[in-house]
């Protein structure tokens, strides 16, 4: 997302020019409506999760970065972290290992009951992007995302509360997507996760802190993931130079609020058919509502933006869909 992006440049992390695909804003759909709008300022990315990977390592690398891959770690220290035979000393830990975090069940952070558990799948077709924007596709049984990754692929996502329903199955009965699509093979293996909102008491205990989906995450349905874990490491940034966790503790306390209300708006639209396609129904209808929401989700624009006339005139045509 284009907030992402900022905080990536902001990082010193540049991604590969050729192996991207730029993309200018968002499109809801469903059967029987479509609406879209362009982002309020710059630009978002597809990317292949390994180009990006490729990219981040590399920033690591000139950044004096010492990488240890395929080390174990086997737990805390009072000191520092254990390896197989050695101990590193360090006067910081920052857990960044994911859903399924260790650093955060061996650094005895309370944790909150993971909620609105759902199933992700993910495949690459070799066919152009028709479109400068990412469609999220909605259906009965979730949603699929098309993101354009290059001149020529695309990535299709699927996410689901059905733990059974495959990537063929979901785009064979979505009647929104292209013909075309449904008779192409995947040029990649399908492959799946989990995901879920997760918001925890504390990201601080001692001198360990936690980052990205380790310290808590909203649902993938958001397209949040990856800008909220960079604008966190901005956020850490800024308060390992103070010296003071606390800072960290409190930016990242206002980051995750309106991504978690959001992911919730989300959930409840993918929960109740009647009301997404009220909404939908209602955005379609006046499509400049859809595009003021867009922009307090990537971050121009500030809730308060939508104001009391957004929200009314947004129930009034909800109410009369």
């Amino acid at each position: 997302m284009p907030d992402g992006l900022a905080a990536l440049a902001e990082l010193g992390v540049h991604l590969p020019g050729d192996k991207v695909a730029p993309f200018h804003g968002i499109r809801f759909l469903d059967d029987a409506h479509s609406v879209a709008a362009r982002f309020a300022q710059g630009h978002g990315l597809g990317v292949r999760r390994t180009v990006l990977h490729q990219s981040l390592v590399d920033a690591a690398t000139q950044a004096g970065v010492e990488l240890h891959w395929g080390t174990r770690v086997l737990g805390l220290t009072r000191g520092g972290v254990l390896l197989p035979n050695r101990e590193i000393r360090c006067r910081w830990v920052v857990g960044a290992d994911g859903l399924n975090s260790r650093v955060r069940s061996w650094a005895g952070f309370d944790e909150n009951p993971t909620h609105a558990l759902r199933f992700g799948h993910r495949g690459h077709y070799r066919v152009p992007p028709w479109s400068d924007l990412v469609e999220v596709h909605w259906t009965r049984n979730g949603q699929l995302y098309i993101t354009p990754v290059s001149e020529r692929e695309i990535c299709v996502a699927l996410v689901t509360r059905d733990r059974n329903l495959r990537m063929k199955e979901a785009i064979a009965a979505c009647s929104s997507l292209p013909v075309e699509l449904r008779e192409v093979l995947p040029s990649t293996r399908e492959q799946g996760a989990i995901t879920a909102n997760r918001r925890l008491h504390s990201v601080v205990r001692g001198n360990c802190v936690l980052l990205g989906e380790a310290s808590g995450c909203v649902d993938a349905v958001t397209g949040q993931g990856l800008s909220l874990a960079f604008r966190q490491a901005l956020a850490l940034e800024k308060a390992l130079l103070a010296g003071d966790l606390g800072v960290y503790e409190r930016d990242h306390r206002r980051l995750m609020r309106l991504p978690a209300r959001m992911a919730g708006l989300m959930l409840l639209m993918d929960r109740r058919h009647n009301l997404r396609k009220r909404a939908l129904h209602a955005f379609s209808s006046q499509p400049e509502l859809f595009g003021r929401l867009l922009a307090i989700h990537t971050g121009p624009a500030s809730p308060l933006d939508f104001g009391l006339r957004g929200a009314t005139s947004l129930g009034w045509h909800m109410l009369t869909a």
